[in-house]
């Protein structure tokens, strides 16, 4: 276990209560109920995250709060990349050629997804962000019948009550799609993509060398895309710390940790349902720190969406017997 390749060393005091953290519910006894509770920080950290990333906003673009926040990101696994080239030195003793092409491939998925994503918080709020983006767990399955791949009734089931939901949630009385909502539409399809090629390349690649690789090529993408167009400045930057810090070291790095850990022995049923969480805890992060408001019409869009996307996740769990078993560590989506 990675936890006990590190548990001697020093770490700064932030490391340490994470560290810490993460020791405790590492011995909890019932593995899956400790992988929940796992899954349970980590939606909810991946849905504070488009509180954060919408809070930036008004003080930096969002090529170069992206730029950033990726860079926290792969800067936060630099030790986790360190331990596992530890583990498998034997096996792998460098980097492959191919490990840094997957890498970048999955960098350059991921950079679109954000870009859409993190341009449309300028427009949107961070609830119907997280409702719209959590699509993607929808499209999935669908996009699969391009590769030969059978989409059972539940997934259209749960696609036909996502896209009643969207309507209600996104489409206006004049018919007309507000801006926001349409680029987060956009990135969905780019995160259902990222997920698809994640779970293709992590059987060749191990995944935090994988995700150092893909956040860090991510950065580089969005650093050369806010230097040509936009204005950063010092005093912005400074000025969207806190969104940065929360967006870069605790959505990137310490949630994409936790889903590694907790994905180990998670139930397939548990985590569909709980990662789907992600978009109410954006909700009420929306509501409870940036004020925002959903109408009772763009209320009732969210909890068609949730239900499609639950929907579509479980029925071929429930068919195939699936629904209390563990499974083994797969990657899904950063946000």
């Amino acid at each position: 276990m990675w936890y006990a390749s590190i548990k001697n060393k020093r770490y700064n005091t932030v490391d340490r209560i994470f560290y810490d953290a993460v020791r405790v519910l590492l011995n909890m006894k019932d593995s899956a109920f400790r992988s929940d509770i796992l899954l349970l920080i980590t939606a909810a950290i991946w849905g504070f995250g488009f509180v954060a990333q919408r809070a930036g906003m008004p003080h930096m673009g969002p090529m170069a709060f992206s730029a950033i926040r990726f860079t926290m990101g792969a800067i936060f696994l630099v030790p986790f990349v360190f331990f596992e080239r530890r583990r498998r030195v034997r096996k792998e003793p460098h980097s492959r050629p191919m490990d840094l092409g997957m890498g970048m491939a999955l960098g350059a998925v991921l950079f679109m997804g954000v870009t859409f994503q993190q341009v449309g918080l300028v427009y949107t709020t961070a609830g119907k962000a997280a409702f719209i983006t959590g699509l993607y767990v929808v499209m999935i399955p669908i996009a699969g019948l391009f590769f030969g791949v059978r989409a059972g009734a539940g997934t259209w089931v749960g696609g036909l009550l996502a896209g009643f939901g969207l309507y209600f949630l996104s489409v206006n009385e004049d018919f007309s799609i507000a801006t926001g909502d349409l680029l987060e539409l956009a990135g969905a399809f780019f995160w259902a993509a990222h997920v698809m090629l994640v779970d293709r390349f992590l059987r060749n690649v191990p995944p935090i060398r994988l995700s150092f690789i893909q956040f860090s090529f991510c950065a580089v993408l969005s650093a050369a895309a806010a230097l040509f167009l936009e204005d950063t400045t010092l005093d912005g930057v400074m000025s969207a710390a806190v969104p940065l810090l929360y967006g870069g070291f605790c959505s990137v790095g310490v949630a994409y940790t936790l889903q590694v850990v907790a994905q180990q022995n998670a139930r397939p049923a548990h985590a569909a349902i709980i990662l789907c969480l992600e978009a109410v805890f954006a909700a009420v992060g929306g509501w409870l720190v940036l004020g925002e408001e959903l109408t009772s019409r763009a209320m009732a869009g969210c909890l068609l969406m949730l239900s499609g996307m639950i929907f579509s996740q479980l029925t071929p769990l429930v068919l195939s017997g699936a629904f209390n078993r563990t499974r083994g560590s797969r990657n899904g989506r950063k946000n």
